[in-house]
């Protein structure tokens, strides 16, 4: 029987709330998921390279690739343009690899209504409470206290649409909330839309009840 299709796994959060710690240690659970690579516009830093940490494109092919429906997601983000450009992750997917992705709720919207978006698994992170989540990003030590107080005032916008999601875990504990989603995306993994070959499987096993008729 084929091996099953790759899903698309989208993780959502406030800044704060634990999700980039997730997905790094989803990635050291099973070497085979990997980060949906970007497309943006805005020009190579020091050390970066075209197809590892972004796809660099100017901003005439960029939009010629939203127009013609090359982008699972796209937004405009300081000046610059970011996308996630649809066939690279098709190609991990029929592959049977799962490709994750970090975006927000926009995002995970233009992701589901895709054409891919029936391998879509969609994930929010809620914090504990928002004293915890704004303890955790002063203590991360990354932001000034302007940044913060963004952070905060955007935070509320983002948790507003945890109820478009598949799943909803709250990380009040860290190794908690890993095994909840290792849990996820392991049934998910077995969803029938994921599994290409049951349907001749089950006409392989008509066929035998037939020859035994």
């Amino acid at each position: 029987m084929m091996a099953r299709r790759g899903l698309l796994v989208i993780l959502s959060s406030p800044s704060g709330a634990g999700k980039s710690t997730l997905a790094r240690r989803l990635m050291e659970w099973d070497p085979e998921l990997s980060f949906s690579i970007s497309a943006t516009t805005r020009a190579p830093r020091p050390g970066e390279e075209h197809g590892r940490e972004y796809y660099f494109l100017d901003e005439s092919d960029f939009k010629q690739q939203v127009t013609e429906g090359q982008m699972l997601e796209h937004a405009h983000v300081f000046g610059n343009f970011y996308g996630s450009p649809a066939g690279p992750v098709k190609t991990k997917i029929d592959q049977g690899c799962d490709v994750l992705f970090d975006v927000d709720w926009q995002g995970e919207q233009q992701i589901r209504n895709s054409d891919l978006g029936k391998h879509a698994l969609s994930i929010f992170i809620l914090p504990p409470s928002i004293n915890e989540l704004h303890r955790r990003l002063i203590s991360r030590g990354q932001d000034s206290e302007d940044v913060i107080t963004k952070r905060m005032q955007k935070s509320w916008d983002e948790i507003s649409h945890w109820g478009a999601y598949d799943y909803v875990l709250i990380n009040d504990d860290l190794d908690h909330t890993e095994t909840q989603l290792k849990t996820i995306i392991q049934a998910e993994r077995m969803r029938r839309e994921q599994q290409p070959g049951l349907q001749e499987h089950v006409r392989n096993l008509h066929a035998e009840f037939e020859e035994m008729s």
